[in-house]
């Protein structure tokens, strides 16, 4: 069993940058590709960004070049800096462990003037 924390949600205004951390405890952090999740109010939930045990990572589209996930191992923690915000990114996002199912409980980030 591995739990999940994100925290680093806020409020921010369109063009700002805020950046969340996800802490993990259980498992074997260093084995597990990771990702961040987005849910939008009446939406379902959409895969942001994930990375591979190795450090890789792939974003979806509408957050490459903005957003830049990143991990520590020897911390158990995965990042995700997120630049240049804009109010469609406003949304509950949460951190998963994939192919495992494990999931945080989300943080708030809401984008607005």
């Amino acid at each position: 069993q591995v739990q999940l924390m994100e925290s680093g949600g806020g409020l921010v205004q369109p063009g700002g940058s805020l950046g969340l951390s996800c802490t993990a405890s259980g498992g074997d952090f260093k084995l597990y590709t990771l990702a961040w999740y987005r849910q939008r109010t009446g939406k379902r939930r959409t895969v942001v960004a994930r990375i591979a045990p190795g450090g890789d990572s792939e974003y979806e589209d509408s957050v490459e070049g903005r957003f830049t996930i990143s991990r520590d191992n020897d911390k158990n923690m995965m990042y995700l800096q997120m630049n240049n915000l804009t109010p469609e990114d406003t949304a509950v996002y949460f951190c998963k462990v994939e192919f495992y199912g494990f999931w945080g409980q989300g943080t708030q980030v809401t984008v607005s003037a």
